[in-house]
């Protein structure tokens, strides 16, 4: 055959067969994106939000610790729950000081980020525990990785399994803004509940967030993309059926530390 022909008749056969393997994707197949991989992409991710303090003003650890050190008695606890399946992301958070944003999210790999805005917004470290553990969750599940293969073109996808890393660069700016389906929020909340029942914290800590958000209408101080996500009163209700289906302890926490460590924020 002339290799002239022979050359896009691979290419399309090379395509049919990516774009068969992503719509397997979307039925909660195998992953075409690897753990390591997933690591990757997150490490391009962070590369990314440091390269950009005008929209991503990170919090210093250096000139923070005692904020940090708080976050991660409360990040840790959730990582080394028992339940995240991922224990070899090298899982990390930073903080956005940016009191006007409220949102937290997390990238493959377990590259987690958290607003100033949501840590001050919300009333207990309970709260918290619960909105991490939704962010972990999306990480942990693959939800990210997944929706990356669902709306990234075939052929990048393809280019990025055979070595060319460029993907990774292109795909990470998607991944701040990154809409996960209505069944992929559903899922993250209820392991937020499986992951706080190991820990002392309430179990159904994510309820709280969106309870707020129902009690006070607080719904249009959120990123866009939360108005495809399923509505506040469905969610916290939600995340407490699970809890009461798993018996997990629903008894505050809340340390008086909390309100030390949101002042700590700038």
């Amino acid at each position: 055959m002339n290799k002239f022909l022979a050359t896009p008749l691979y290419f399309m056969l090379c395509l049919a067969c990516i774009t068969l393997m992503l719509s397997a994707c979307e039925k909660d197949s195998a992953l075409l994106i690897s753990p390591r991989q997933q690591v990757q992409l997150g490490q391009q991710l962070d590369s990314s939000v440091r390269a950009n303090p005008s929209e991503y003003p990170l919090l210093d650890s250096a000139k923070n610790p005692q904020a940090y050190q708080h976050l991660y008695g409360i990040f840790d606890k959730i990582v080394n729950s028992g339940k995240v399946r991922h224990t070899e992301f090298p899982w990390q958070i930073k903080i956005i000081a940016d009191d006007s944003t409220l949102n937290a999210f997390a990238a493959p790999g377990g590259y987690t980020y958290v607003y100033t805005g949501l840590i001050k917004y919300l009333d207990k470290e309970d709260d918290l525990a619960g909105v991490l553990g939704h962010e972990i969750a999306h990480a942990d599940l693959e939800h990210s990785a997944r929706s990356i293969e669902r709306s990234s073109a075939a052929d990048l996808v393809l280019d990025f399994l055979l070595g060319d890393n460029s993907l990774a660069g292109q795909v990470a700016g998607q991944l701040t803004g990154l809409k996960f389906s209505r069944d992929f929020e559903t899922q993250a909340d209820l392991q937020s509940v499986e992951y706080l029942a190991e820990t002392n914290y309430n179990c159904a800590g994510a309820a709280s967030f969106f309870k707020k958000l129902d009690e006070r209408g607080d719904g249009a101080n959120l990123p866009e993309f939360f108005s495809t996500h399923p509505k506040s009163a469905d969610r916290f209700a939600k995340i407490d059926a699970e809890a009461t289906k798993i018996g997990c302890d629903t008894t505050a926490l809340n340390p008086a530390s909390y309100q030390d460590f949101k002042k700590m924020l700038p």
